[in-house]
């Protein structure tokens, strides 16, 4: 949760996030943290370098949770979570789950409490898809390469 709010702040993001408005203001803070506008040697330039690389990282988060995004893969994704769960892991407030497909998701601010119900229950897809998968924020992050 503590990234999500740091990217919104990055990009004055206040409520929903609008690919339109986004993409806008991801050009104009690229053009304004671009390493090549410093000098070599220039403390600047340094950074430029981490800022830029921390807006473009931002700027792929955000796309990757907006409302457009996810209903643009919406068919995938209920593909995804009605495959079945084949793996995840919890690390602060976040809980990664990898299914049987190979696509892997990202839920934020998945508490412990939440998570040991998960791993406790005898049904643990049919705990995910009614208490985790419809209740929490989530971003696909990575899909395996699948066997040719």
């Amino acid at each position: 949760m503590k990234r999500i709010n740091e990217y919104k702040k990055l990009f004055g993001v206040e409520k929903e996030i609008e690919l339109k408005d986004l993409k806008s203001t991801y050009r104009n803070l690229v053009k304004e943290w671009h390493p090549d506008k410093f000098q070599e040697g220039d403390e600047k330039r340094e950074e430029a370098e981490v800022q830029s690389r921390r807006i473009i990282d931002g700027y792929h988060f955000l796309v990757s949770i907006a409302p457009e995004t996810k209903e643009a893969n919406k068919e995938v994704y209920n593909e995804s979570i009605n495959s079945g769960v084949a793996d995840f892991q919890h690390n602060g407030l976040v809980l990664e789950v990898t299914f049987v497909d190979g696509a892997t998701y990202e839920y934020f601010g998945v508490t412990k409490p939440i998570f040991q119900k998960m791993v406790n229950s005898n049904k643990l897809n049919r705990f995910a898809k009614r208490s985790i998968f419809p209740n929490y924020l989530y971003r696909k992050s990575k899909r395996d390469l699948q066997e040719a």
